[in-house]
């Protein structure tokens, strides 16, 4: 197990940031902690890296009590905060290296490190440009490389593609999945749903400074109560028939947006055949009908009743 937290609390006067918070992150793995802002994500984070003190609980990293001077385990971490946080007199070259050489004091292996990290990131025909010449995208290919650079067995990567165009995005979430193939373990924070979905191997929803739940998409999905979703376009229906529609067997709400109907169904079979039955029925026609699963942010709603953005 690379990190272990089991009942931290952390207090800011009578703020609650952690409340008897735990969790567990296994090696190799890329471990989603997902909750809406204020939850106390952040805080955790600080408190695995021994920035800031905590009032209750225990914390191991790598099998090891974690405080502000263990520079042993701490050279073994990487962290790509949310904020591009480098500077803007040194060129993209020059500011791997000053973070590089925080870990790595050998010369030679150091301008190796800072080389492959360039080439990681796909940065190397902007070695030599200053951080304002760069676009949002190679800036944040820029924060990932000075926080990797020296080859941590544990990355903290939060927000990595906020506010970046789609194909910066796509770049940074392959290379976030080729940081796992190489071997490193990876706690990723993300505002999109989507993501986590597809790079996470397990996930964490916190809210209030609490772990709400933990698992995988697929256990995740098996714990909310809603198991299908149909999607329908009516281009006229009264609302009436909507309330008549929630007495279908196994509908759990039914939500609209414009001439788009959604239904949520609890566990149950036929589902589709009881609404076709009802459309029939009533002689209602509809342009379009698909059936779905829950997605993971239907699980988050469900378990939080906010939108992840709240």
């Amino acid at each position: 197990m690379i990190v272990k937290m089991n009942n931290v609390v952390k207090r800011y006067k009578e703020l609650i940031a952690l409340d008897h918070f735990s969790l567990e992150v296994f090696e190799g793995e890329i471990l989603g902690l997902l909750g809406p802002n204020g939850c106390g994500k952040t805080t955790a984070i600080n408190c695995i890296l021994s920035l800031i003190s905590f009032s209750k609980g225990e914390i191991e990293v790598f099998g090891q009590r974690m405080t502000p001077n263990s520079y042993d385990i701490k050279r073994k971490i990487g962290l790509v905060p949310q904020e591009v946080s480098v500077f803007e007199n040194l060129t993209v070259r020059e500011n791997i290296d000053y973070f590089c050489g925080l870990y790595i004091d050998e010369k030679k292996l150091r301008k190796k490190y800072v080389e492959e990290a360039l080439e990681f990131v796909d940065l190397k025909d902007y070695a030599k440009f200053y951080p304002r010449k760069l676009s949002g995208g190679l800036k944040r290919r820029l924060n990932i490389a000075c926080g990797i650079a020296h080859k941590p067995e544990l990355i903290f990567l939060d927000e990595p593609t906020v506010a970046v165009d789609p194909q910066s995005r796509n770049f940074i979430l392959e290379g976030i999945k080729e940081l796992n193939r190489q071997g490193s373990t990876i706690i990723y924070t993300t505002h999109y749903l989507d993501e986590a979905e597809m790079l996470c191997q397990r996930i964490v929803i916190m809210d209030k400074g609490k772990n709400l739940v933990t698992g995988t998409t697929d256990e995740l999905k098996r714990m909310i109560t809603t198991s299908e979703i149909i999607v329908v376009n009516f281009p006229v229906i009264s609302n009436e028939l909507v309330e008549e529609m929630k007495k279908i067997p196994r509908v759990i709400d039914i939500e609209r947006n414009d001439e788009e109907y959604i239904f949520k169904f609890e566990n149950g079979v036929n589902n589709l055949n009881n609404l076709m039955e009802f459309i029939i029925e009533n002689n209602l026609s509809y342009t379009s009908l698909h059936s779905k699963l829950p997605t993971l942010n239907e699980v988050f709603l469900e378990l939080t009743g906010k939108e992840l953005r709240d």
